[in-house]
């Protein structure tokens, strides 16, 4: 069973991030705020939930939440600035959009760059623990995968409507046999073993 908070009397935002280990696509990141003595048993972890659930609950997060909202770091700035300090400014971009200010934040995992002005507090595996956290893991990965089946439509090869970008044999092959995308991120390593596109980024 998930917590209601961690700060019984703040208003807190959970915040989570979708995208971090993708080859090719933006990071999304959602933060969300939810109302005091909140229940819904259907929430968890979004990687725990099929698809069509998770889109149930997206309804209902947006619905129920005191407040809600997503931030995007696309793949050029991920490149720039590598993907850990992209998963934070993605979930500072989302903050930053919240209709209300929130007093405290929970942030899935154990890094976190302070967000000026409001205290934080990391959770691992935040999302299986904690009911705002869980939902932006679910706002954060359905925006995510809705903007990755956009892509697909422009470029089908890739096969980003199953993969969503990440490292599978079928995106790799496609890259061997196509090239890259304005979406891939250069600064990973594309090929895997030792391919000739083979980059890494430096956190």
């Amino acid at each position: 069973m998930l917590l209601p908070f961690l700060l019984e009397n703040a208003v807190e935002a959970g915040c989570d991030e979708a995208g971090r280990g993708c080859l090719a696509g933006a990071v999304y990141a959602a933060a969300v705020i939810l109302p005091p003595g909140y229940e819904n048993e259907m929430l968890n972890d979004s990687k725990q939930l099929t698809e069509k659930r998770r889109y149930l609950l997206r309804e209902q997060i947006e619905r129920d939440a005191v407040a809600w909202a997503v931030g995007v770091v696309s793949p050029q700035e991920i490149d720039e600035i590598n993907i850990l300090n992209a998963s934070f400014l993605a979930m500072h971009r989302a903050v930053d959009a919240l209709a209300v200010r929130p007093e405290h934040l929970i942030v899935d995992g154990n890094r976190f760059k302070p967000y000026a002005g409001i205290p934080h507090t990391t959770v691992v595996k935040g999302d299986g623990k904690y009911m705002s956290i869980a939902a932006a893991s679910i706002l954060a990965k359905t925006y995510r995968d809705d903007y990755m089946r956009r892509l697909h439509a422009e470029y089908p090869v890739y096969r980003w409507d199953s993969n969503k970008g990440y490292p599978s044999r079928a995106h790799r092959d496609a890259i061997r046999q196509y090239g890259t995308t304005p979406y891939h991120r250069m600064t990973f390593n594309l090929l895997g073993g030792d391919g000739q596109l083979e980059l890494f980024t430096e956190d």
